[in-house]
């Protein structure tokens, strides 16, 4: 008797297009209704209720109802990151529109995956703190965190990022994720987390509507090189 977990049964929920493309259009953090999530996939509506069901059966989604809607997200973090994970080892998206062309270049660039930065900015930001050394690669047997150095907790301090977290608390800080675009690291848990939301706290970033993608504003770049030396 196989004693693993059987990971082919998540891996069958995935597999299947229409509920990869939901999976992907919830790795920004937001619950989306199952309508809109239907005409992402191309899709109609019963047919995107019957794959909802089985990814919330599969503990992959979870569903929220206000009054006849129902809108789901993603079961946690952990899901999160195996996507991610998975589109940074998958074959390159086969460009047949300019519109997709526009929309790949953008996710690209910045973008959103469920609440931390990531793209062209997200890996930005993880250069430039670690060349600051605000942040130390980890050890190679040790945990896939980064370290945060003594003078990197002052710098987020003064940059207005919180970092405590409540005693006995599992969750990661400053968690190495693998970029899907760039094929490199970026940085999720609660640092991830706290950078997004003082960029954007700060008008330097803005998301985009409907859209994982994120814009850097003109006072974002400017404040990005004064205070990291990123150029963008």
């Amino acid at each position: 008797m196989n004693a693993y977990p059987n990971i082919s049964v998540i891996a069958s929920l995935i597999a299947d297009p229409s509920r990869a493309v939901f999976l992907e259009a919830l790795l920004g953090g937001q619950a989306l209704p199952a309508g809109e999530l239907a005409y992402m996939a191309g899709v109609t509506p019963q047919t995107a209720s019957n794959h909802l069901a089985k990814l919330v059966d599969g503990g992959l989604l979870v569903v929220e109802r206000q009054g006849r809607h129902r809108y789901f997200r993603l079961a946690g973090q952990e899901i999160a990151f195996l996507i991610e994970t998975m589109g940074s080892i998958a074959p390159p998206v086969q460009v047949r529109s300019l519109k997709q062309s526009n929309q790949l270049q953008h996710l690209s660039f910045a973008r959103t995956c469920y609440g931390h930065l990531a793209g062209k900015l997200g890996i930005a930001l993880c250069d430039a703190l670690l060349r600051e050394e605000y942040l130390l690669e980890p050890e190679a047997d040790q945990s896939k965190d980064y370290h945060i150095t003594e003078k990197g907790r002052q710098w987020f301090t003064s940059f207005g990022i919180d970092l405590q977290v409540k005693p006995g608390s599992r969750r990661a800080i400053a968690r190495k994720c693998l970029d899907w675009s760039e094929r490199r690291h970026h940085i999720s848990g609660l640092l991830g987390e706290q950078l997004e939301r003082r960029l954007s706290q700060l008008e330097w970033t803005r998301k985009k509507p409907g859209s994982r993608s994120v814009e850097v504003t003109d006072a974002g770049k400017k404040g990005l090189y004064e205070v990291l030396g990123i150029s963008l």
